[in-house]
């Protein structure tokens, strides 16, 4: 059964290959929709196509709801937002994605049901199915190649709704198992350094040694690292001195 969560129904219209009936459904689970309606596919239905390419989300297919028409599909909603990124000569207002999910969020959020129309892999959707719509979804794609896939513009639009409705964090640190590096094992991997630096004769002449060894621990401290970075490091001039002896 569908999922309890509150979200659009997205409809496609008169969609002409299985695969990418299977591909949208794909697109839409990946983003937690789960909602699919279909208006008069081309090649009928149940279709095998769309559940090979389906890749898990066959849910969706068996779930699916086959309409005759546009205004099947639709009925139950108050709010129609269409997707084209062809100019329609029709007046209505043009969203952009993100716009479009926000608005169907918040609609969702006060209780309407809100369905999102994706033409056929040809042409798109025709005048009259626009018609049907409240808004327009224009994807903004280059005006020089202006088609886009079917799936493609599913997986967009699935993309923005998640966006819209859950927390997405725009940057994190993949921290792998480890911890940040302290300032007291900074300290001790910088006097392990300079202490072998030292020994190596690298602070020269002595009175540039102080300012090079400031340099040093400066450069440390630029450096943001993980203990398993600050063990490696120790490691590998462990490792060298240890070679060096060997080879005296």
């Amino acid at each position: 059964m569908p999922t309890d969560t509150p979200q659009p129904a997205f409809v496609l219209v008169r969609p002409q290959m299985g695969q990418n009936i299977g591909a949208a459904s794909r697109a839409m689970w990946n983003f937690g929709l789960d909602r699919m309606r279909l208006v008069a596919p081309r090649d009928g239905w149940p279709n095998p196509d769309a559940v090979a390419m389906s890749a898990g989300a066959g849910r969706l297919l068996d779930e699916a709801q086959l309409c005759e028409t546009v205004a099947e599909a639709v009925a139950d909603c108050t709010y129609v937002l269409a997707t084209t990124a062809r100019p329609r000569g029709l007046t209505k207002p043009v969203l952009s994605p993100e716009r479009a999910m926000q608005e169907a969020r918040d609609r969702i959020a006060r209780g309407e049901k809100v369905a999102v129309l994706f033409g056929p892999e040809r042409a798109g959707l025709e005048n009259a199915d626009i018609a049907q719509a409240n808004a327009i979804i224009s994807v903004p794609v280059n005006p020089e190649f202006a088609s886009l896939n079917l799936a493609q513009c599913v997986l967009l639009t699935a993309y923005e709704w998640r966006r819209q409705t859950e927390d997405v964090i725009a940057e994190e640190m993949a921290m792998a198992g480890t911890e940040w590096a302290n300032n007291q094992e900074m300290d001790a991997l910088a006097k392990h350094y300079e202490d072998r630096l030292d020994a190596a004769g690298f602070f020269f002449p002595d009175d540039k040694a102080e300012s090079m060894k400031i340099n040093l621990r400066n450069l440390w401290s630029r450096m943001p690292m993980t203990r398993a970075d600050v063990q490696t490091l120790h490691g590998i001039l462990r490792q060298m001195v240890r070679w060096k002896e060997r080879g005296d």
